[in-house]
């Protein structure tokens, strides 16, 4: 007998909906703050519906995508939990660009690695370098109209 859509799934339900090891979702609670699982007694685990949508998002975008934890975390940060839920429903990922704009901003160059890497995990790693370096000068260009348009 299935569970209803909004029924609670304890961990064994949610890691073979998700065909995850139950020790991938635990770990992942440490990672994600956004998971939180319902507790019982004895440190059962209860994942609500929406948990289980996010754990999916998380999933699809360490494993189909290629994303890092970090990038993950990042995501869900700037995005929220509600994109990456979108993201695991089948819905397309957005433009990687408002992601690097915002290391560009900061000014860190390992975020700006970071991005162009989770952007690309399809690429070898010499063509990640060549995209690398022109997004680098793509960057300087976009400096220098700034500093123009402010003379």
């Amino acid at each position: 007998m299935d569970k209803s859509p909004d029924a609670f799934r304890t961990i064994s339900e949610a890691a073979e909906e998700l065909d995850l090891p139950q020790h991938v979702l635990r770990f992942w609670e440490t990672r994600f703050s956004t998971i939180r699982p319902l507790k019982r007694g004895g440190g059962r685990r209860y994942y609500r519906p929406e948990d289980v949508l996010l754990l999916r998002g998380i999933r699809h975008l360490l494993y189909d995508q290629g994303f890092t934890i970090k990038g993950v975390q990042r995501i869900i940060k700037d995005q929220g939990s509600r994109y990456v839920i979108a993201l695991g429903e089948g819905k397309p990922i957005e433009d990687i660009l408002p992601m690097i704009e915002m290391a560009e901003e900061a000014g860190d160059e390992a975020e700006i690695e970071e991005a162009v890497m989770t952007a690309s995990p399809a690429l070898d790693q010499e063509a990640r370098n060549k995209l690398s370096d022109v997004l680098r000068e793509l960057l300087e260009c976009k400096r220098l109209l700034e500093r123009a348009r402010e003379t």
